[in-house]
């Protein structure tokens, strides 16, 4: 029985909401992609207890509904992180200059958290070395580490043992939770990308945390 409604729960992004099967705290992470969003809708939806939105991407991109979404996702009452999509090959300090002009300490309530996807086709040495180098520029700007968000194969293949002391949310859209090879607690699993939500059109990525862990450790400490 246990086994078949995690099943349940976590195959969700096709059929029942795993919000509606499951009692884990859960969330959302959204940009410009989802358009315009209705946040009075989103608000109300008491199962959703945290979201993160895309502020950067870069040296200089910037996520156009940024500033919008986070004060209408405030105002509606949701707890808020801001995220940045780390680009390899852009010179760190560069990037953390774009993402402290959208993400500003005064307006969040979740640590920052780094999005890491690509290696840009750098050596995974050169691309390990450079992301450490972000997080540690990250950490002694916002006075507290970010949370790192990648996808299951993605560490497996290039961070194990790379990223100790960091909490990590891990993607993996299937039944089954995200494993990793070097044994690592996971804080929280983006179990799909493909999550329905009121007020919102199209689709939307869905997380919820592993464990006991609670949204009092990724405080925004002020």
């Amino acid at each position: 029985m246990i086994i078949s409604l995690v099943a349940i729960c976590a195959s969700a992004q096709y059929r029942i909401q795993c919000e509606d099967t499951c009692s884990h705290i859960h969330g959302i992470d959204m940009s410009h992609y989802q358009g315009k969003v209705f946040w009075e809708s989103v608000g109300d939806n008491h199962k959703m207890s945290y979201l993160y939105l895309k502020a950067s991407e870069g040296s200089d991109n910037i996520d156009k509904r940024y500033q919008e979404n986070i004060y209408l996702a405030k105002r509606y009452g949701l707890k808020v992180g801001s995220y940045h999509f780390y680009r390899p090959r852009r010179p760190q300090q560069e990037q953390l200059t774009n993402f402290r002009a959208q993400c500003r300490p005064e307006d969040q309530d979740l640590i920052p958290m780094i999005d890491v996807e690509t290696k840009s086709g750098m050596p995974t040495r050169e691309f390990v070395d450079s992301l450490q180098k972000f997080l540690i520029l990250v950490e002694k700007e916002y006075k507290q580490k970010p949370l790192v968000y990648t996808g299951e194969n993605f560490y497996n293949s290039y961070l194990v043992g790379e990223l100790d002391g960091y909490k990590l949310m891990i993607a993996r859209y299937s039944a089954k939770e995200p494993v990793l090879k070097d044994g690592r607690d996971i804080y929280a699993w983006q179990y799909t990308g493909k999550g329905s939500l009121e007020g919102v059109v199209g689709y939307v990525d869905k997380s919820r945390l592993m464990g006991r862990h609670s949204l009092r450790e990724i405080r925004f400490r002020k």
